[in-house]
């Protein structure tokens, strides 16, 4: 990777995918698959030495992290929990040989099935597991130990399932503050520290204003709380601990690093959808992909596409369309499928679960697609050398 160029890095079902666009951002080319055709959940990069990380497995592999520090050229694999291919092979030397398996020592066999985000911040690299767990490393995601603080928070033996297990999706930082971190789970909520994971708060608490619509799921908000079913959370830029959320019943934004939330849904075209991803410097200035809803396809409402553009903190939205398929548009845009990168101006990026990854350099202006056919997208990060 060009020490200016940008790389979208995709997670997808069948193995990780780097699309390099170079110092312009234009004449994106596909490299991959990685990572020996894993699930891949998540993959993130460190811009300061270009190291990437991949997480992902399965039922079939166990969980696991794979590292590259030449570009994806190689990767190295610290496999975390077995899989039925290790029990197999366990029992079989034939499909062992074939396999070319032997046996190892896992550090947490059978507790998780699958890593399903990760987060580097302040020197330590982390995941997030289903069903979920956070874990920690301070070698690179060598070795690795879990947070233990979070699983024995008081209200986890009440943790529900959402409609892909209980997982830990999303892990957020403050840039200044190594001990101040936030996770989403799916379907218990928005958990966050400010003691580097000894203790943990759980912050899903409605703001005393009235959301913009009564709900009418089970996963709207009610009893004082916004609903437990995160679907995507980031943090926005600055000193003030603003977050944005797209859960199962609306878009919300907190103040007050998530003690509180208002729902900034009215303007949309559905209270459903997955991603939300925010400017990296203006902290009114965001994005997310409106659904048509949870029992009604989960596709873009009239499979016309748009990507929704707030730029007064969830105000008022702009559906962006320029570029973007307008009819017989049926793909879904999973939880942490879209990203952006910090240049000027922004690009934004998203990937389908029809294989497509679409790319705007204009704040959201307009869109180009950079890629097709790929598998099921998983997960959209930029890495961003310059």
């Amino acid at each position: 990777m060009s020490q200016d160029a940008v790389t979208i890095l995709v997670g997808t079902t069948k193995g990780a995918f780097l699309i390099a666009g170079g110092p312009d951002r234009q004449g994106w080319t596909v490299k991959g698959p990685f990572c020996d055709g894993w699930p891949i959940n998540h993959i993130i990069g460190d811009p300061a030495t270009g190291v990437l990380w991949a997480g992902g497995g399965g039922e079939w592999q166990g969980a696991g992290i794979w590292r590259s520090e030449d570009d994806g050229a190689t990767w190295q694999l610290a496999k975390l929990t077995k899989g039925t291919v290790d029990d197999w092979a366990a029992k079989d030397p034939q499909f062992a040989a074939m396999m070319n398996w032997t046996y190892q020592p896992l550090p947490f066999a059978d507790q998780f099935a699958q890593i399903w985000s990760l987060g580097y911040a302040h020197g330590t690299l982390y995941a997030g597991t289903k069903p979920a767990r956070l874990l920690s490393s301070q070698d690179g995601g060598k070795t690795w130990q879990e947070v233990q603080g979070l699983r024995d928070h008081p209200s986890s033996g009440s943790w529900n399932p959402g409609g892909a297990g209980l997982v830990l999706h999303t892990i957020l930082f403050d840039p200044a503050d190594a001990d101040k971190i936030w996770v989403g789970i799916s379907a218990a909520g928005v958990f966050a520290t400010e003691d580097g994971g000894s203790s943990w708060d759980r912050r899903n608490r409605l703001s005393n204003t009235q959301p913009s619509a009564e709900p009418t799921h089970p996963a709207g908000p009610r009893d004082g709380e916004i609903g437990h079913c995160v679907h995507n959370m980031t943090r926005a830029p600055g000193t003030a601990d603003v977050l944005y959320q797209q859960n199962h019943y609306g878009v919300w934004r907190s103040a007050d690093g998530g003690r509180s939330w208002d729902d900034i849904t009215r303007g949309l075209p559905s209270t459903f959808g997955f991603p939300v991803c925010v400017h990296p410097r203006d902290p009114d200035t965001l994005w997310t992909i409106p659904l048509n809803g949870d029992m009604a396809g989960r596709f873009p409402p009239d499979a016309a596409a748009a990507v929704w553009r707030s730029r007064d903190g969830g105000e008022t939205w702009q559906a962006m369309r320029e570029g973007l398929p307008q009819t017989a548009c049926y793909f879904t845009v999973l939880r942490q499928a879209m990203a952006r990168d910090e240049r000027k101006p922004v690009g934004v990026y998203f990937g389908t679960n029809s294989g497509s990854v679409f790319a705007s350099i204009d704040d959201g202006d307009s869109w180009q697609e950079v890629a097709r056919h790929l598998p099921t997208i998983l997960s959209i990060e930029a890495l961003d050398r310059r």
